[in-house]
């Protein structure tokens, strides 16, 4: 996956928003699968879980190799990490504590009023 930061998180973010996707990566998590292994679980055609994991693959979130005759999908262990990395930068900030903030915004208000 070669596609610039930006564009690879729109790929990642755009994969995850479908709830089949997701469910399809946490099948995933437990071991490699067959693509018709994969689709035995959902009532849509193989065509429609193999766009999917399309979808899954170009965002480089999993995998696929064909074995003989069989496709394989696996997770790709690499294939998350952009996303993980730019979530991780909204936690570095602490978590306000809006009673100490309401606190302080009346302390800040009497100050105010007595001036």
């Amino acid at each position: 996956m070669n596609a610039p930061l930006p564009d690879r998180l729109d790929l990642i973010f755009a994969a995850l928003a479908d709830p089949t996707r997701r469910r399809v990566l946490s099948m995933l998590l437990e071991d490699d699968m067959a693509v018709s292994d994969v689709a035995a679980p959902f009532e849509m055609s193989l065509a429609a879980i193999s766009k999917h994991l399309s979808v899954l693959a170009a965002a480089g979130l999993i995998r696929q190799e064909r074995r003989g005759r069989i496709t394989w999908c696996k997770l790709d262990p690499d294939g998350m990490r952009a996303a993980s990395v730019w979530m991780q930068g909204f936690g570095q900030f602490d978590p306000v504590d809006l009673d100490d903030f309401e606190r302080f915004l009346e302390a800040e208000m009497q100050d105010w009023t007595k001036e």
